[in-house]
């Protein structure tokens, strides 16, 4: 068991110009090997790692010449380990993790190990920005009214993060209230290199929530993992993960006048999705590079979950450092960061000739080519230019039920429904727009966007353009910056007069947090079955997201949820119809207010300064006098309230042995679902508000909660009789053993009950019945979500067998002890005439040492089938959480077991 770096010989002192040095640094240069040339910008920074981590243990010279080899060893999937710099939460994933950790030490404690093992050993940022619900806007109260009713529902989650914040090092929370963790992230937190007791590094980043990935843009290699595996590396663990292919994007010309970055993320999005990135890393070069401003990039990269890749990496140019000094950023900070990536070739020089470097596959896009569009009406890829919007809507209406389609009958199609809202006389009608929202980090974070959508909203208000009542119109900010170069450039007040007024900082109705449609428009919908709209600039549309009745959801940039919300309506061609008619009678088009690149330029240039965001970051962890009042115990061992509604002990963790369990066998099991292709987190993991009617419902009156503080599902997920209940709870869930039936429920195969889910699941376990979930492609798409992991191991689920997995899905699964099976290349549950009513043996050693990662496995059933599926624990580690139970119970007793606190698998 090695210590000592074997890689001492390469520390080199980086030289300040005129004296003085930064510190030292792990020199590739020094390594003398020319294939360093030839790598992605990306692999240097997994070489890098690697070498500074090695110590022989976790770190091997044999994972180092691994990574060194990437143009050959890639394609074979060699695993490697890697440890990050550092990790990121947000409040939703932050307390069911801050849960997690409290968890394991008081189980360390019980077994009689040291507690204080349990402490992150890499920095923890935790920022608290999921829980905005919009319950008021279009309101100049709107702002402080939802920010009260968030600080009284949430206090006890807030009180438990602040007493994470003392009880644990190295963590740091910023108070609600301060915006959305990844734009927080890119403005402020990102540190681009670290200077840790004088050795300097690339920083990295493990974020709990997929689009992590946003700080990409600014060259800072991040992407998100599940909880669990946050909880590892913040607790010294290497995570394995499999060298990833680089795809190589090539950027060239420049955008079009009017055409936003919205328009090209959108573009970029559907060619990656064609083209198949799901595991891979992509990187972005060219000449085009130099028209793509930093918070262009970011809102690229930010969608690298939609586009299927693990990350959309730009690496750091003279766009990066000219945005660390706008965001305020010391130069001193500026100048360390360029000097070590330029010393250790991972700075990106366009003034020089471009190296050849070599990439997986390429991709090519001329960024005149990109035109406007949106992208839905339920799945983030499938892009729709704008000149075609009307047709391709007519078309959803035409489809039969499915991701592009309705199935509404011809003869109903133009019905419209009357009805009263706000006093006034209102209508609907398929495709009317009833949300209109500015919100999530993906957009909001982009000065040029917002000030274009600003610019919009000043031409519509001058031309006597307005938006109708009934439409929740809502702007949320990613960060408190936004509102001071919209208030310093005088947009502001022509967003408001439209209903765009300031509802939050945080994530909204991109999450699904964008709160009740005002009665009269809700019981119009309900009651006469209307597909209508949501438009917003997010970066999720799935249906049943965004709002329960709005079927239909668009994704856009901040200017089009404008231009929609004049509208009304997203049946209409921009082109051939006005958006909108004044006052005196005049019609206007969308060409009459869309305002020139030019003048967006002009606008962002003069109105977005450094010391705005000097002034709000300064004074980040200041927060509301509800939050500084909140009362935090000063124990280091967490005392559960038995009483609590919001936080539980983990109950993997409450009896946990220092022997593992090992394997398990699965035998006779029935198929708790029978689901298709691209099942999302959304779908599988609690989220948005709690149904009335739901078994968590049901629990939480038990317990005494009134409905009007059931709270969302995001602000429960530290309490697993909640998240249980919730698991497959999504009114839009397609279970083929309920035929036509949309919903949450499923047949319980022995007594042919049509049951809710859960409620289906308990009775499997309470009898002692093993359960498994059938499923198509990319099973698991969307958000990082642990609960969907967590929520199925609660339920009893023992293995899923799919036809392909989201890459973070299938980790999570992995890091519960929950059996990730493949169906093999060309077969699913059809073409096997698999009807979900039969009883599945999963042939498995009971003995870790006799499984391999990515081995075939027997798959058998009452009635006769018999089929191979590929294992899908892909790494050797993997497979000792599997052995463990699960990866928590591994690493306590890792720690238990091993005297010097390190965790290594001991599985073969």
């Amino acid at each position: 068991m090695g210590s000592r770096n074997s890689f001492s010989r390469i520390l080199k002192t980086l030289e300040k110009q005129g004296g003085g040095e930064f510190g030292k640094y792990y020199s590739l240069p020094s390594l003398s090997d020319s294939r360093i040339d030839w790598l992605p910008f990306s692999i240097r920074i997994l070489l890098e790692s690697a070498i500074r981590n090695c110590d022989d243990f976790q770190v091997t010279t044999k994972d180092v010449e691994n990574i060194l080899d990437w143009e050959k060893t890639s394609p074979k999937k060699v695993e490697i380990p890697f440890k990050p710099a550092r990790v990121l939460l947000q409040d939703f994933t932050g307390v069911p993790t801050v849960v997690d950790l409290a968890g394991m030490r008081n189980a360390m404690n019980k077994l009689g190990g040291d507690p204080s093992k349990i402490n992150p050993l890499v920095p923890v940022d935790l920022v608290i920005d999921h829980s905005v619900q919009v319950d008021v806007s279009r309101s100049e109260n709107a702002l402080q009214a939802n920010m009260e009713l968030e600080l009284e529902r949430n206090k006890e989650r807030y009180s438990f993060l602040k007493w994470g914040a003392n009880a644990f090092n190295n963590m740091i929370v910023i108070p609600p209230g301060a915006g959305i963790v990844h734009q927080v992230n890119l403005e402020y937190l990102a540190r681009v290199v670290f200077n840790t007791n004088g050795i300097l590094y690339p920083d990295t980043v493990f974020g709990t929530d997929s689009h992590t990935s946003m700080v990409d843009g600014l060259g800072v290699a991040g992407w998100g993992v599940g909880g669990i595996e946050a909880e590892a590396a913040m607790l010294g663990q290497a995570i394995s993960m499999v060298l990833p292919g680089v795809v190589g994007f090539e950027l060239s010309g420049s955008l079009k006048n009017g055409v936003t970055a919205t328009d090209l993320v959108l573009t970029v999005a559907k060619m990656l999705r064609q083209h198949g990135v799901v595991g891979n890393f992509v990187e972005f070069y060219g000449k085009g590079m130099s028209e793509i401003s930093l918070p262009d990039r970011a809102t690229i990269a930010n969608m690298s979950p939609e586009y299927g890749a693990t990350m959309g990496f730009f690496p750091v140019d003279h766009v990066t450092l000219q945005y660390l000094k706008l965001t305020g950023r010391s130069d001193d900070m500026i100048s360390m960061i360029e000097t070590y990536l330029r010393a250790n070739k991972m700075f990106m020089d366009y003034s020089k000739p471009e190296k050849e470097m070599a990439f997986s596959s390429h991709l090519k896009l001329n960024l005149e080519d990109v035109e406007p569009c949106v992208s839905g009406p339920k799945r983030p890829h499938d892009q729709v230019l704008l000149k075609d919007m009307k047709a391709d809507w007519h078309a959803c209406l035409d489809r039969k039920v499915g991701f592009k389609g309705y199935g509404i009958l011809k003869e109903d199609q133009s019905k419209i429904v009357k009805f009263e809202s706000v006093g006034l006389p209102a209508q609907l009608k398929h495709g009317d727009i009833v949300i209109a929202a500015i919100t999530s980090c993906t957009n909001t974070s982009n000065p040029s966007v917002m000030i274009h959508s600003g610019l919009l909203a000043k031409k519509a208000c001058n031309l006597g353009l307005e938006v109708k009542p009934w439409i929740k119109t809502s702007l949320a900010p990613g960060s408190r910056v936004v509102t001071k170069y919209l208030e310093k450039s005088g947009l502001l007040s022509y967003l408001k007069k439209l209903g765009f007024h300031i509802v939050g900082y945080g994530c909204t109705t991109c999450i699904g947090n964008s709160g009740d449609l005002d009665e009269s428009v809700a019981s119009a919908i309900s009651e006469n079955d209307i597909v209508t709209a949501a438009v917003l600039s997010g970066n999720r549309n799935f249906e049943g997201r965004i709002h329960p009745l709005t079927r239909a959801n668009y994704l856009a940039s901040p200017p089009l949820v404008v231009a929609y919300a004049l509208a009304g309506t997203v049946d209409i061609d921009f082109e051939t119809e006005p958006i909108g008619v004044s006052k005196d009678g005049k019609e206007f088009f969308l060409r009459d207010i869309w305002p020139s690149s030019e003048e967006v330029a002009e606008i962002v240039q003069s109105n977005v300064l450094p010391d705005m965001f000097k002034s709000v970051y300064e004074t980040i962890t200041e927060g509301h006098p509800t939050w500084n009042d909140l009362y935090v115990a000063s124990n280091r061992l967490y005392e559960w309230d038995p009483k609590s509604s919001y936080i539980r002990e983990p109950p993997n963790l409450k009896d946990i042995s220092v022997t593992p369990p090992g394997p398990y066998e699965v035998k006779d099991a029935y198929c708790l679902l029978n689901l298709g292709d691209s099942i999302t987190t959304d779908h599988i993991s609690p989220g948005g508000s709690i149904h009335r009617d739901s078994p968590a419902a049901k629990y939480l009156k038990e317990l005494g909660v009134d409905r009007r503080d059931f709270n969302s599902y995001g602000s429960r997920r530290g309490n697993d009789e909640v998240m249980v209940r919730g698991t497959f709870g999504n009114i839009r869930l397609v279970n083929k053993l309920m035929e036509d039936e949309v919903g949450p429920n499923t047949i319980h195969i022995p007594s042919g009950e049509k049951l809710p889910v859960f409620d289906a699941a308990m009775r499997y376990k309470k009898k002692g019945q093993d359960t498994i979930v059938l499923a198509g492609a990319e099973y698991g798409t969307g958000s990082a979500r642990d609960w969907a992991a967590k929520g199925p191991k609660l339920m009893g689920v023992k293995a899923v067998i799919a036809k392909s997995f989201e890459r973070i899905h299938r980790s999570n699964l992995a890091g519960m002890g929950i059996i990730p099976l493949c169906f093999q290349p060309g077969e699913d549950a059809e073409t096997l005439e698999l009807t979900g009513h039969e009883r599945y043996t999963i042939d498995l050693p009971n003995d870790i040492s006799k499984i391999t990662p990515g081995q075939n496995i027997i798959v058998k059933t009452n009635n006769g089938k018999l089929f191979k599926c590929k294992l899908r624990f892909d790494t050797e580690v993997e497979l000792a959480y599997f052995d463990h139970g699960d990866i928590l119970q591994y690493v306590i007793r890792s720690f238990i077991t091993s005297k010097n606190g390190n965790v290594h698998c001991a599985c073969k």
